[in-house]
């Protein structure tokens, strides 16, 4: 490679977690339209961070001053001192415990995050748990509030990898016990918003991509070890993290008791072995495949988000630029495999 070829980060590497957290503008001005105080549930996981701290600047910028408190265990991937070092309050809390759940202060504004995925092969009663019945009781708990939670685009059928993907209208048929447990968790929010008349937005997620995380880390990862990439599940969409933030705020404005649900990636559909291509010449290396692509993935089409919020801005060769280049300088991940390999819905 030569040195211009030589990819390159947008910022400095400390400083990754205020870059992926950085509010547009038009997050700025929903914010400023809000009211009251903010409440993450879910908030140690992998994006719950970023959604604080962009809650938190954003609101700031508005001239607001709600409170954004981060409530989690607080046993991986981000601990306390990251969100209350930016003026996010915290609580510990096990979210699966009815006594816990009611301790919690009302918030107007409630975003859940919590569930259940990897290790849960295997065991319907934990996904049950974690992802139907912990989400019927902060449901009921927070009836009053304005909630936006995740969910994931798995709730939907594989679909021709030549088609745009599963509309927010497209029938709901999840493969496997986990996302079968996703599209339980739906309908337990649902069932409060049509007894409470609670406002909700579902937000159907895949796939979020970082520095440190995500389907391209996964395929850089496995081209500089040398080993094969399975392109059987050969078809993904993406979208950059921060834009999966910022879209998710921008929805939560239109949250109502008709449930508000969208489909938040990035545009188009993209094969795994051009993406490792891709990764491949960045990297200086020849990636290796094994399987057969199938002719269908798990495919989003998120034309109705783009034409609400805007097309997500950054962009597919940034994406790949950047993981690229965290990768060259061998900086640390967060050493969770996504998984997205998998066709049979069991993680």
């Amino acid at each position: 490679m030569t040195a211009s070829a030589i990819p390159s980060l947008p910022c400095p590497p400390a400083t990754v977690d205020d870059f992926l957290a950085e509010p547009t503008c038009a997050v700025t001005a929903s914010l400023g339209r809000g009211t009251g105080d903010y409440l993450v549930l879910g908030a140690g996981g992998k994006m719950g961070l970023h959604i604080c701290r962009m809650l938190r600047k954003g609101l700031d910028r508005a001239g607001r001053a709600a409170r954004v408190t981060a409530v989690s265990r607080f046993s991986s991937v981000n601990d306390r001192e990251q969100f209350e070092a930016c003026g996010v309050e915290t609580v510990a809390c096990d979210l699966s415990d009815a006594a816990g759940v009611e301790s919690l202060d009302h918030a107007d504004n409630v975003i859940f995050m919590a569930g259940a995925k990897f290790g849960t092969s295997g065991q319907p009663d934990l996904l049950r748990r974690m992802n139907v019945e912990m989400p019927e009781m902060v449901a009921t708990r927070f009836s009053r509030s304005r909630i936006t939670a995740f969910s994931t685009g798995c709730v939907y059928s594989f679909m021709p990898v030549d088609s745009p993907g599963s509309s927010e209208d497209s029938e709901t048929q999840p493969v496997g016990t986990y996302a079968q447990s996703c599209l339980g968790r739906e309908q337990a929010f649902r069932r409060s918003s049509q007894e409470f008349g609670t406002s909700l937005a579902l937000i159907r997620l895949n796939y979020s991509v970082e520095f440190r995380y995500g389907v391209l880390v996964d395929i850089a990862q496995k081209v500089l070890r040398d080993e094969p990439i399975d392109v059987t599940m050969g078809h993904v969409n993406l979208i950059w993290q921060r834009d999966a933030v910022a879209h998710t705020l921008l929805a939560h404005e239109l949250a109502s008791p008709a449930p508000f649900v969208i489909n938040i990636t990035g545009p188009g559909v993209h094969r795994v072995c051009d993406l490792a291509e891709s990764l491949g010449r960045l990297l200086g290396r020849t990636p290796r495949f094994t399987g057969t692509e199938a002719s269908t993935a798990w495919l989003n089409d998120a034309s109705r988000s783009h034409g609400l919020f805007g097309k997500p801005e950054t962009t597919l060769e940034q994406m790949l630029e950047w993981v690229a280049a965290w990768q060259l300088q061998g900086l640390s991940t967060l050493g969770k495999p996504t998984g997205f390999e998998k066709r049979d819905g069991n993680f």
